[in-house]
């Protein structure tokens, strides 16, 4: 057994395996990618609208600058509570199944969502308003913290070991087309007058999110248990609170996962959601710009992520992961310094050369974190460190913006925060390689 092919605690015993084909592998990776693609769609709306229109219709009591820290501490309460979603949808999907998780997670987003497009503002119903658009941020958190770990469980266990960088991947591009759909739905209601985007042209993007949520149901119903899954039924195998076993049983595992996705985590919402802000409010630049900016990054992500998924294949998902963190630290302060040269066409390449660099490392996550856990602890271990680096990483557009405040606009101490993620994923890589499980599995 090779440095990468470990037992971990509480794996599969040797004389038990379950058979995978390529065909029902991509078949349940394309309904992994279209569900996750519609969270991060729903996802992603929030923080479009939290550096655009929540700090000036829901926090309208405060100063701007204050308005603007108490929309991104909204955003944030999204990454706190996605550990909940985690620990719940982690014990339903390695007890009940994977399947139920991911149908119940994507129905809960797709609701929450749409429910934002018809939430009155401040002026209409006063302190309710900003209290109910955190209690819908809240439920947004809780079904993405199920969703993310879910999809990328049910796609590597459904695909043969050395495909699984390919499949894996597929989940993952589920994000650059939720940042395409939901800024280039926001990009069109911005051509309103602004008169009708703050009255009701920013709620037509949140209100989509209820047809799309009938498709992506429709794909996810079709979609076959996993058969690692059903062979730990048949051999009675499952964890009684997979979440307690992780942390008695692979919290060294935990830490190394959580380390590997920091970046593709907080580090795409630096140069998303904050980069929109500084850009818009600190720069001067259009705020149709920015969001454009993150359309073009977003079609660049797409690319890497395709590509790197078949590198890992060949060089290891740890791997991967260093080279992307350590190619996203040496970006760092020349994207910043591009993006402050106010260029149009030179902010839009720093943003997607930025978001392409980290999208190298996060290419490969969904593979990293699946093969660090045993399958009797994989939903949960998967989505609790995903998640728990996303409460970490989630407030960091609102501390980016602070650190803003402090030291007069300069962004040099939001460049050193990207760094510092950069470098903790290159180390999560290092580490992760050298601690891959292989599950049991026969390819037909």
């Amino acid at each position: 057994m090779s440095k990468t092919e470990q037992t971990a605690p509480g794996a599969t015993p040797p004389g038990t395996s379950a058979v995978v084909t390529g065909q029902d592998a991509a078949r349940v990776a394309f309904a992994a990618f279209v569900g996750t693609a519609l969270e991060w769609y729903d996802y992603f709306l929030f923080g479009t609208a939290a550096a655009l229109v929540f700090n000036r219709l829901y926090f309208t009591t405060l100063d701007p600058a204050a308005a603007t820290l108490a929309a991104f501490a909204t955003f944030g309460v999204g990454f706190a509570a996605r550990p909940v979603g985690a620990l719940v949808f982690g014990w339903l999907g390695d007890r009940m199944g994977r399947r139920p998780a991911l149908l119940i997670t994507v129905v809960m987003i797709g609701v929450a969502t749409g429910l934002i497009g018809v939430l009155p503002s401040y002026a209409a119903i006063g302190v309710a308003a900003p209290l109910l658009l955190v209690l819908l941020r809240l439920l947004q958190g809780i079904a993405v913290g199920g969703e993310w770990g879910g999809a990328v469980t049910l796609a590597v266990e459904h695909a043969p070991p050395e495909k699984r960088g390919r499949y894996a991947a597929l989940p993952q591009i589920g994000s650059p087309v939720g940042t395409l759909l939901s800024s280039g739905a926001f990009a069109l209601v911005l051509l309103l007058p602004s008169g009708s985007f703050d009255s009701w042209g920013w709620r037509l993007p949140f209100l989509a999110a209820f047809p799309l949520l009938g498709i992506a149901v429709y794909i996810r119903r079709k979609v076959e248990e996993s058969p690692l899954f059903d062979e730990m039924l048949k051999q009675d195998e499952r964890a009684k609170v997979p979440a307690l076993d992780v942390f008695r049983q692979a919290w060294g595992r935990l830490l190394v996962a959580m380390a590997s996705a920091t970046l593709g985590v907080g580090g795409f919402y630096l140069l998303t959601t904050f980069m929109i802000s500084y850009g818009a409010d600190t720069l001067g630049l259009s705020r149709s710009l920015m969001v454009n900016g993150t359309l073009v990054a977003a079609v660049a992500q797409i690319a890497v992520i395709l590509v790197m998924g078949r590198v890992a294949e060949r060089f290891g998902p740890g791997r991967v992961t260093v080279w992307g963190g350590l190619l996203t630290a040496l970006l760092a302060f020349p994207v910043f310094w591009l993006v402050e040269t106010k260029n149009p066409v030179v902010v839009v390449l720093a943003m997607a050369a930025g978001i392409g660099a980290l999208s190298v490392a996060y290419a490969v996550s969904g593979a990293l974190l699946a093969e660090l856990f045993p399958a009797r602890l994989r939903y949960s271990g998967v989505a609790l460190a995903y998640n728990l680096a996303g409460a970490l990483t989630g407030f960091l557009p609102f501390l980016a913006s602070a650190l803003l405040g402090t030291f007069d606009g300069a962004s040099w101490p939001v460049v050193l925060l990207l760094i510092g993620l950069s470098l903790l994923t290159a180390l999560g890589g290092f580490l992760g390689e050298r601690m891959r499980v292989r599950d049991n599995v026969v390819a037909v």
